[in-house]
């Protein structure tokens, strides 16, 4: 079978295999593949039986090559037909499979074809859309109290606009990204998550409407603070993937996903919002927003 590199212009092609699809983990979503595909982790597509094969192989570790779960509109495929395609196409092994999906299938049928490992750092926290808009109760208060002081700082001295992401703004998003990396040191490791996302980031903005990203800006005394970036993964969920914001403006970032919880989310019950890849700091942003549900990706490896 021959594997073709994913790019923007096979959005179209790529985007039918995803529609109706169950998946919960944020990969399952041809905007976010093409927009990670890069230097150092390239995504490959092939078509075979109706079904999309999508491969995946890291530059620094080629040992690491993988399949995600094929999509296909019909149906989902059964364990014994994982392990078919796999063998045939000279894959060991799959990465990011959903734990919900596992539990739709036959344990034991499962585990005498696979060896399954959690990935630990993959797992992605998802949210009640209805949450993230009103921030109830006491366990939201934070949140609350750092929006109100960005309110009474900025948005009632008429200091704020806040837009949509169009064409015209995608320039100075990517000059607020520049700035942003400097402060975070993105580009100190080029294989780096930071250095890795900023590629992604770029993408997605340089491609916002081919790829049918949701985007929203913030401008704080006329300039663009902040922003965040979505998509829709399945019929009820949306991933925001991409949020930065000018950490010197206390509230902007409380105040940014808020926005976006009720501009760009809010027909979705829930909001992916990625992994926290192991990092320390991250999973405890992501943790204070009170998850409904985690779901963890697991490594199928071929016995």
């Amino acid at each position: 079978m021959n594997f073709k590199p994913v790019a923007v212009d096979d959005y179209g092609i790529l985007k039918p295999f995803f529609t109706g699809h169950p998946y919960s983990l944020c990969v399952y979503s041809p905007a976010s593949l093409i927009a990670w595909s890069f230097r150092s982790f390239k995504a490959y597509y092939a078509i075979e039986e109706g079904k999309l094969f999508i491969a995946g192989e890291m530059e620094e570790n080629p040992e690491n090559r993988h399949l995600i779960l094929p999509l296909a509109q019909e149906r989902l495929s059964s364990p014994a037909e994982l392990h078919r395609y796999a063998e045939r196409m000279g894959f060991e092994r799959y990465w990011r499979v959903p734990a919900d999906y596992m539990e739709t299938l036959d344990r034991s049928e499962l585990e005498a074809l696979f060896v399954m490992e959690e990935q630990k750092g993959y797992e992605d926290y998802i949210y009640l859309t209805e949450d993230l808009i009103h921030l109830k109760g006491n366990k939201y208060s934070k949140k609350r109290n750092l929006i109100n002081q960005f309110t009474r700082e900025y948005l009632r001295r008429d200091r704020v606009v806040v837009e949509e992401i169009h064409s015209k703004d995608v320039e100075e998003c990517l000059q607020f990204l520049k700035i942003w990396c400097e402060q975070h040191d993105c580009d100190a490791d080029p294989e780096s998550d930071l250095a890795c996302e900023k590629n992604a980031v770029t993408t997605a903005l340089e491609n916002m409407e081919r790829l049918e990203w949701k985007g929203l800006l913030i401008r704080v005394d006329g300039r663009v603070s902040a922003f965040g970036i979505g998509a829709p993964l399945n019929e009820t969920t949306a991933t925001l993937n991409f949020e930065k914001a000018d950490s010197g403006i206390k509230g902007l970032y409380q105040f940014l996903d808020n926005e976006c919880a009720k501009r760009l989310f809010r027909e979705f019950r829930y909001v992916n919002k990625e992994s926290d890849m192991n990092l320390p700091n991250l999973a405890e942003s992501k943790q204070s927003y009170n998850p409904v549900l985690r779901i963890k990706s697991y490594a199928l490896t071929l016995r």
